[in-house]
Formats: C-alpha cells, structure tokens, sequence
C-alpha cells in the first residue's frame, strides 16, 4: 500500500463523512430541532440579569 492509494482513501472517507453531514443537516427529522434553534435568539427572556444591566451609571 503506497502513499497514492491511502490519500485516495483518505479522499473516499472524507467524501462520505460529508455526504453523510449533508443528508444529517437536510433531513426531514432534523427540521424541526433546526427551526427551533434558529428562533432561539428572538426568544423572550424576561430573566433579570440577562447582561445588558451593567449597574453603576
């Protein structure tokens, strides 16, 4: 086994890993964790401290 052939299975692995990422992240059964997440940053969080009261002035 020379050098050629374990970049090509080096190329072959990662070329599945990918593949494998991508039907991940465009499931249908990942929609819904996905939507979910995306809204986080609009949620109301009413908490006091939340970081934005830095007291003194």
């Amino acid at each position: 086994m020379d050098i050629n052939m374990l970049r090509s299975l080096d190329t072959l692995l990662l070329l599945v890993a990918f593949l494998g990422i991508v039907w991940w992240a465009y499931h249908r059964k990942s929609k819904q964790g996905f939507d979910e997440a995306a809204s986080l940053p609009f949620a109301d969080d009413t908490r006091p401290g939340n970081g934005f009261d830095r007291g003194g002035k």
